[in-house]
C-alpha cells in the first residue's frame, strides 16, 4: 500500500528520505550488452543493425528495408482516423506555437573601448529522434521531440523506431509525417543508438539523440554521448499534486493515476493538510482502478511507489516540492500561482483545479520531456535551446586591442604561457 506520512509525526522525515532513496527501477546490469552492441555496430554498420533487429525484434530486413518508404509512411497516416489526426494537428499547431516564442535573439555591440562582442545561434545540422515501439506507441512524443528541433532550425531529422513483428504503430507514423519526417528506419534499442552516434551505410549519423526508450537504450545514450549530444537519461515518469479539501477526491485520484499507468515504476505523491481528503482520494483511487485497462500497472506503481503526505501548512508544502523536484507538479489550489512563485525545482508546473497534468502531455504546448528522478534540481525539459549552439564573436581593431592587452598579456604570463603573451604583444610591436 502507498505510504502514509505527516509532519506532524516524529517519523516523517526518515520516512520522506526513505521515499526518495528508494531505487524505482529495474536493477538490471545492462551496460556491458550495450557496450557490446554500439561496438559491433560501430564495426560492423548495417550488418550488426540487421543481426540485432532479427534478434530482439524478431524482423528479417535487409539494408535496403531498413528505411520506410513514403508509400508505407503514407498508407499508415491514412489509415488513422480522421478525428484522431485533427487531435494531432491541433497538437502540434500549439507545441509550435509555444516553441516558437522560445527562439533567442542574437547579441551584437561594441562596448566603451571599441571592442565588437556578440552571440549569435545556430542549428544542429542532425538530430535522431528515438520513438519506442511496440506496446509504448506515444504519437505526442513525437511531437515533443520534432517540433523543437524543426523550429529551430534543424535540416535533418531521421526517426528510428522499433517494429516488434513487423509491427508499426500507424499514429506514431501519422504524427511523424504530419511533422515532415520522412527519414524513417524500422530499427530500435542500443543497436539503433549506436547506428544513429557512428552511422552506418544506410544510416547517416546525426549529431544528437533525443527521445525515451527502455533501459538499453538508456545505457546506449549514456555510452554514446560525448560523440553525440543527448537530450536527458529519463526515469519512470513522476507526479506530484498539492491540493486541498475543497477539490473533488475522484478528480486528484485520477491525476495521480495518470502518471502511474504509465509503467509499474513510476510514482505518484499527494500533499494536503487535509487527512480526511487524503483519505477520500486514497478510495477513490480504488474505485478507479476497477474500471481502468491499465489498472494492473497503476496500482503496482501506487501500492509499491505511491505517498501521501499530510502537512500542517503551505509553507512545509513547499520545502517537500522543492526537495522532491518533482517532474510535473499540479497545484489545486486558489494559492496555486503563489505557492508556484517560491518553487525552484520542478520540470512543469500546473497551476489550479482545472488543470491537470494530462493537458500538458498532449496539448497545452510546452514539451512533456522533463527531468526525472530529482533532475530537476539542475536541469530542464525539452526546448528549442536543446537544438541550438551558442557562437561567441569578439573583434578588435588597434585602438580597442592596445587597450586590452596590457592586461591580458600580464595574465598570460602569469599563467606561464609565453606564446599566448607572444600572441598579444607582437601585435603591440613590442616583440624583438
Amino acid at each position: 500500500m502507498p505510504v502514509t506520512l505527516s509532519t506532524r509525526e516524529p517519523g516523517f522525515e526518515a520516512g520522506v528520505a526513505a521515499l526518495l532513496a528508494a531505487k524505482r527501477e529495474t536493477d538490471v546490469d545492462v551496460d556491458a550488452a550495450v557496450a557490446a552492441i554500439i561496438d559491433d555496430v560501430a564495426r560492423r554498420g548495417d550488418a550488426a543493425l540487421i543481426e540485432y533487429t532479427r534478434r530482439f525484434d524478431r524482423v528479417a530486413l535487409s539494408a535496403d528495408r531498413l528505411r520506410l518508404s513514403p508509400a508505407e509512411i503514407a498508407a499508415a497516416a491514412a489509415a488513422v482516423a480522421p478525428d484522431t489526426m485533427a487531435a494531432l494537428r491541433l497538437a502540434a499547431e500549439r507545441i509550435e506555437s509555444f516553441h516558437r516564442r522560445q527562439i533567442p535573439a542574437a547579441i551584437d555591440y561594441v562596448d566603451g573601448i571599441g571592442v565588437r562582442l556578440g552571440l549569435v545561434w545556430r542549428p544542429l545540422a542532425a538530430a535522431g529522434l528515438y520513438v519506442p515501439g511496440g506496446t509504448a506507441a506515444y504519437p505526442s512524443s513525437v511531437l515533443m521531440n520534432a517540433i523543437p528541433a524543426q523550429v529551430a532550425g534543424v535540416e535533418r531529422l531521421a526517426m528510428v523506431v522499433p517494429a516488434p513483428d513487423g509491427a508499426l504503430n500507424p499514429l506514431v507514423l501519422a504524427a511523424a509525417r504530419l511533422c515532415g519526417i520522412d527519414e524513417i528506419y524500422r530499427v530500435g534499442g542500443a543497436q539503433a543508438v549506436a547506428a544513429l552516434a557512428y552511422g552506418t551505410a544506410t544510416i547517416a549519423p546525426v549529431d544528437k539523440i533525443v527521445g525515451p526508450g527502455n533501459a538499453y537504450v538508456a545505457a546506449a545514450k549514456r555510452r554514446v554521448f560525448g560523440r553525440v549530444g543527448i537530450d536527458m537519461i529519463a526515469g519512470p515518469s513522476e507526479i506530484l499534486v498539492v491540493a486541498d479539501g475543497r477539490n473533488d477526491p475522484a478528480w486528484i485520484a485520477a491525476d495521480l493515476l495518470s502518471q502511474a499507468e504509465h509503467d509499474a515504476s513510476s510514482q505518484s505523491i499527494l500533499i494536503t493538510d487535509d487527512s480526511k481528503f487524503g483519505a477520500a482520494v486514497a478510495a477513490m483511487i480504488d474505485r478507479h482502478l476497477a474500471r481502468l485497462p491499465r489498472a494492473g500497472i497503476a496500482r503496482e506503481s501506487w501500492n509499491t511507489h505511491g505517498a501521501i503526505l499530510l502537512v500542517a501548512d503551505w509553507a512545509e508544502a513547499v520545502c517537500l516540492i522543492d526537495r522532491i523536484a518533482p517532474e510535473h507538479l499540479e497545484l489545486a489550489l486558489d494559492e496555486a500561482e503563489t505557492i508556484a512563485a517560491k518553487v525552484h525545482h520542478a520540470g512543469a508546473i500546473f497551476l489550479g483545479r482545472y488543470t491537470p497534468e494530462a493537458v500538458g502531455d498532449y496539448i497545452a504546448g510546452p514539451n512533456h520531456v522533463l527531468p526525472t528522478a530529482r533532475t530537476a534540481r539542475f536541469a530542464s525539459g525539452l526546448s528549442v535551446f536543446d537544438f541550438l549552439k551558442r557562437s561567441t564573436i569578439v573583434g578588435c581593431n588597434a585602438d580597442s586591442l592596445a587597450a586590452l592587452a596590457p592586461a591580458a598579456i600580464r595574465l598570460a604570463e602569469a599563467e606561464g604561457l609565453d606564446a599566448h603573451a607572444l600572441s598579444l604583444s607582437i601585435r603591440l610591436n613590442r616583440y624583438d
